[in-house]
């Protein structure tokens, strides 16, 4: 997080998605995702790692998203960014004063 504010570093805009399940009638449950809200992010891109699962060739990709400060962003949901999806793995106030949440998310391919 920058130690001054910026004007115009919070510039993209994305969709934080809630997941939302409904049972499907075999007693199993369909989990979908629900917008919960658009807002103005900071989305910066962190490690990009070659992985190898089951013989198959991957990536596993991280972000930083950044956003003014919400009490109602969790671990689980997802946010979508220019075509991708991003699962949200920690929240964090970096400074304890609610003005931003840092965002760890995980690229999901």
């Amino acid at each position: 997080m920058r130690p001054e504010f910026e004007p115009g570093w919070i510039a993209h805009r994305i969709v934080i998605e809630q997941p939302t399940s409904t049972a499907d009638g075999s007693g199993g449950a369909i989990v979908a995702f629900a917008t919960l809200a658009t807002v103005w992010a900071a989305v910066e891109p962190v490690r990009a790692a070659a992985t190898a699962d089951a013989d198959r060739l991957g990536a596993a990709i991280t972000h930083r998203v950044t956003i003014r400060w919400r009490d109602d962003v969790v671990p689980g949901m997802r946010i979508r960014h220019r075509g991708r999806k991003l699962a949200v793995e920690t929240v964090t106030d970096p400074d304890e004063r609610r003005r931003f949440l840092l965002i760890e998310a995980r690229e999901e391919l």
